[in-house]
This record gives C-alpha cells, sequence and structure tokens, in this order.
C-alpha cells in the first residue's frame, strides 16, 4: 500500500487481538486486488446498555487508483462479526470494480474512402479506401445521406466488415 493503514477505535479500549485481525484482513485485501492504494479501518462501540448490550460499527474506506470503496457495517455483541461482514463486503465491491474496469468498450475502425461506382437500380455500390481496397455496400448499409443521395467521388466514412463474398461497408456515412 502507498498509504500506511490507520485504525481507529473508538469508545473502546485498545485491543491488540482486534488490531491484529484488522492487519491480516488488509493483507487480504492486497492480495486480492494488487491496486489498493490505502485502507482506513474505524471500529466504534456505538451505545452501551446494561440490557441491549453492546452495539458496534465498523467503517472500511479502501482506496484504489481514481476510487474510494466505503462499507459500514453493525453488528450487536461482537466486533469480529462486524469486521468479517465489513471486508467481505468490501471483497464483493473490489471484485465489482475491478469487472468494471475490464469491461472497456471497444469501437470498431472507421475507414475512409470515395464511392467508386454506383448501381442505383440494384441497391448496391463500391467504396475504394486509398490503399485501393474495395469495399462493397448495400441501400441498407447507407446511414447519412440516404443512397439516393450518394454519388460517384463523395467522400464517406464506413466500418469494415468480412461478408460472404469479400469485405463489405457497414455504416457508410458521407464526411466534409
Amino acid at each position: 500500500m502507498q498509504i500506511p493503514l490507520k485504525i481507529t477505535l473508538r469508545h473502546m479500549s485498545q485491543s491488540e487481538a482486534l488490531e491484529t485481525r484488522i492487519r491480516s484482513k488488509v493483507a487480504k485485501l492486497e492480495e486480492f486486488h494488487p491496486n489498493v492504494t490505502g485502507c482506513t479501518v474505524t471500529i466504534e462501540e456505538q451505545r452501551r446498555h446494561q440490557q441491549q448490550g453492546r452495539w458496534f460499527n465498523v467503517r472500511v474506506v479502501a482506496r484504489v487508483p481514481d476510487h474510494e470503496i466505503v462499507v459500514n457495517r453493525d453488528h450487536d455483541e461482537d466486533p469480529y462479526v462486524a469486521l468479517r461482514d465489513a471486508f467481505d463486503a468490501v471483497k464483493r465491491r473490489l471484485e465489482e470494480f475491478a469487472r468494471l474496469q475490464r469491461e472497456v468498450k471497444t469501437y470498431p475502425e472507421l475507414l475512409r474512402g470515395a464511392v467508386a461506382r454506383l448501381f442505383a437500380d440494384e441497391d448496391y455500390g463500391f467504396i475504394t479506401t486509398e490503399d485501393g481496397n474495395e469495399y462493397y455496400f448495400s441501400r441498407e448499409n447507407v446511414i447519412e445521406p440516404s443512397f439516393d443521395q450518394l454519388q460517384k467521388g463523395m467522400q464517406v466514412q464506413f466500418i469494415p466488415e468480412p461478408g460472404a463474398e469479400g469485405m463489405q461497408a457497414k455504416r457508410v456515412t458521407a464526411t466534409q
């Protein structure tokens, strides 16, 4: 971790055993998600009633680059149970965060070219790119302007895709 672990115990006496448990939980978080840059753990005994017993709140703030995961867990009688529940929740949120980070949306590469030939009677045409490759397109693949407004030599951009008889142009759009 880049930022040292910070442990705070409020309204309760120092407990070496509790601090040791916190350190082991944080170490497991670091093994689970190597990008944890800092962690703050606060355990607070919230109220003390003779008939209701003790009530503990555990707050864990785990930091990863550009994000902070905050979890609060309450439990009566046992701070260790509240601690376990809080770190389990942090682990689940780290899993979700890591999953979302992996799901980076990629967009297909747009190619540029010029309308080389149009067969308006049969609703298709061909686009030639600067490197000399030719791409088939049909009326259904033209976005803007309409197929009827396309002219030979008009500059267009499109998404290349393999088709049954070679490369095809999808989402054909005129450019300035």
